[in-house]
């Protein structure tokens, strides 16, 4: 099967906490991942746009940074600025936020999958 790029306008992501909008295009659905986690997609935070302060029970999730910059919030209380090519992990029962303060975009692949 082949699927053409298409995204659909979020807000509040993280559970509700975002600020701003999010574009994202779910590479499969929650139902094509069989129970094995609920989200597999890129995200593009607009500059201003976040994914808020959220936990994750019994999930883990990284994020690969596509382009542009933001500030990561981990569960440590750390804020670390991230690039294209970084890799932001979140293990079970870990918190995070990613902030857009930049004036571009800031993209990135997301996979939330289960213990």
């Amino acid at each position: 099967m082949v699927r053409k790029e298409s995204f659909e306008v979020r807000t509040g992501m993280g559970n509700g906490t975002g600020k701003g909008e999010a574009y994202v295009c779910e590479f499969v659905s929650k139902e094509e991942l069989h129970g094995h986690g609920r989200l597999f997609a890129k995200i593009v935070l607009p500059p201003g746009s976040t994914i808020g302060w959220h936990t994750h029970e019994h999930e883990t999730e990284p994020y690969y940074i596509l382009y542009g910059e933001g500030d990561f919030h981990d569960t440590d209380g750390s804020v670390v600025k991230v690039h294209a090519g970084d890799i932001c992990t979140i293990g079970f029962g870990g918190s995070h936020a990613l902030e857009n303060n930049s004036t571009e975009d800031l993209a990135l692949i997301a996979l939330i999958y289960n213990e």
